[in-house]
């Protein structure tokens, strides 16, 4: 247990090197970026300071937020009543549909991108926060992750619940949602994670930059400041520290899915 505890107290060593690099770096005014010497006294918050006044970054993480939430909600809820039937109902083709969902998720987000431009253009919502979320944000590994904390629901409560007359949806509503909450808090996490570091998309969408999430504006500061690499990392820090505390919050309930998911 012993080595085993090193071992992987290495290979987290290793995995967090690079963001404690750039922390560090963050903090630094001046200096070889590349010198881990650490300074208490030389230390300071000028990068975090010029980055906020430079970016506006309380417009850009508005839009991140927007972008962010809209896209998780519509994840939760639309995966959510997909995969109830598909769990708990039987109905011809059930199968079938599946073994295309699975499918589907071979397909590259790429590949989709024309036609959603297409679609958007049609509909006028481009350089719209609502263009940026709407294409991409219901998922399918969402609906097949879902559908599997379902199954492990026991059917005595759907059928009991049905005997006393409740509809579908209500047994969605109070049994089912409830009882797959650490599946829906992998699905959060995801859809975070995925949406809060979004770049490509939002650039082709939207034509207007005070429009971008933080991603694509870290991207126009690393333009801008190529010679002040401090300030691409205060940036970066900022970027990252929301995506920590999500994980954070709902670590105990994405642990349990993941571990649920990999013994099923």
């Amino acid at each position: 247990m012993t080595l085993t505890y090193i071992a992987l107290l290495a290979v987290a060593i290793v995995a967090a090197g690079p963001f404690l690099w750039m922390t560090i770096t963050a903090f630094k005014s001046g200096q070889n970026i590349y010198d881990p010497s650490i300074k208490i006294s030389q230390l300071t918050v000028a990068n975090f300071v010029g980055v906020w006044e430079f970016l506006n970054i309380p417009a850009y993480l508005g839009n991140t937020v927007v972008i962010t939430v809209g896209s998780i909600v519509i994840d939760v809820v639309l995966a959510s009543l997909c995969a109830y039937p598909l769990a708990c109902m039987r109905f011809p083709g059930r199968d079938v549909i599946m073994v295309l969902l699975i499918a589907a998720m071979i397909i590259p987000a790429a590949a989709g991108m024309v036609i959603n431009y297409l679609t958007l253009s049609t509909l006028h919502l481009l350089n719209t926060l609502v263009g940026v979320i709407l294409p991409g944000s219901l998922k399918v590994f969402s609906i097949v992750l879902l559908r599997q904390a379902y199954l492990g629901v026991p059917r005595d409560l759907i059928e009991a619940a049905r005997i006393d007359g409740a509809s579908e949806l209500l047994i969605w509503r109070k049994i089912m949602m409830p009882s797959i909450m650490p599946a829906i808090s992998t699905v959060v996490i995801f859809d975070f994670i995925g949406r809060w570091n979004e770049f490509l998309w939002p650039i082709i969408v939207l034509q207007d930059p005070a429009k971008y999430p933080l991603a694509a504006a870290l991207q126009y500061l690393n333009g801008s400041f190529n010679y002040k690499f401090g300030y691409i990392a205060a940036g970066t820090v900022i970027s990252i520290v929301p995506v920590l505390i999500i994980f954070i919050i709902f670590q105990k309930n994405y642990i349990n899915a993941v571990a649920g998911a990999v013994k099923a």
